[in-house]
Order: C-alpha cells, then sequence, then structure tokens
C-alpha cells in the first residue's frame, strides 16, 4: 500500500514539469521575442522585388496574366518577401510587406483584369422543381418519423 502511495506523488510533478515545458516553448514553438525592424524590412524587400522583375523580363509581356507561365518566379519572390520579414523579426505577412507586395503587382499584374461572369436565374420550371424537392422529401420523412413513432409494435 506504501509503495502505491509514493508512486501516486510523482506524477503530479511530471504533469507540472511538462506542462511546464509546453508553456515555455521548448516543444518545438518558437515565441517572437523581438520587435519587428520595419525599416530593415523595408531595406531588404526592393532586392526582391528587384530579383522577381529580372525574371519577369524572361516571360514574354503577353503572357503576364497567365500564372502558368511565372509561377516559379512568383513562388520566389513571395519566400524571399516572406524570409526578409522573418530576418527583421516582422511577421508576415504584414501590413507593410502587404503594401510592396500590392506594388509588384500593380507593376505586372495591372492589366489582367478578370473576365465578369453575368449569373442568371435558371428558367422557372427547374426552379420551381429545385425548391420543391428538398420540401417533399422534408415533408416525406417527417410524415414518416411521426407514423413510425406511433406504431412503437413494429419496432419491438
Amino acid at each position: 500500500m506504501e509503495e502505491q502511495g509514493s508512486r501516486r506523488r510523482p506524477l503530479p510533478v511530471l504533469l507540472l514539469w511538462v506542462n511546464g515545458l509546453m508553456t515555455f516553448g521548448f516543444v518545438g514553438a518558437r515565441q517572437q521575442t523581438e520587435l519587428c525592424n520595419e525599416s530593415l524590412m523595408l531595406e531588404k524587400l526592393p532586392a526582391c522585388g528587384k530579383f522577381f522583375e529580372e525574371m519577369m523580363k524572361k516571360v514574354d509581356s503577353k503572357k503576364w496574366c497567365n500564372l502558368t507561365e511565372f509561377i516559379m518566379y512568383y513562388d520566389n519572390f513571395t519566400q524571399c518577401t516572406e524570409r526578409e520579414a522573418n530576418n527583421a523579426s516582422c511577421f508576415w505577412p504584414n501590413p507593410l510587406a502587404e503594401g510592396f507586395i500590392t506594388g509588384i503587382h500593380k507593376q505586372f499584374f495591372s492589366n489582367c483584369t478578370s473576365e465578369k461572369v453575368h449569373w442568371e436565374d435558371p428558367p422557372d420550371e427547374i426552379l420551381i422543381t429545385l425548391i420543391l424537392i428538398p420540401v417533399m422529401l422534408t415533408c416525406a420523412m417527417i410524415t414518416l418519423v411521426v407514423w413510425c413513432s406511433k406504431r412503437s409494435d413494429i419496432l419491438v
């Protein structure tokens, strides 16, 4: 009996120790304690834009709206901006980085407009059918449930 009592005492201590490890981030979570150096980030981001601009020169300007033509360059640009923001101890995305990325978008993709689709209602016959089928199924299911609940003899 005494052995069981002594084995139970270390369990709360062990649980407190594990909780402490998790609270202080020893399980892989990194907490950001440094302040964001916005001026350093704004100083480094144009290098990412310059590299992206050089890569986009390889793509015909008529194909700038086709993402499959330059997806790798854009991915490198995104990773570069994220890396530079993190190096400056800033979160990514943040308003300053988003402003920079928006400027790049305006420079390269301002002529890429999506065609607006004009949505129309379906014909009345189809619309009435699409509305009535679920309503009728719901009524049928309610009727079936009520009917089965009144006939308790078949459920036993």
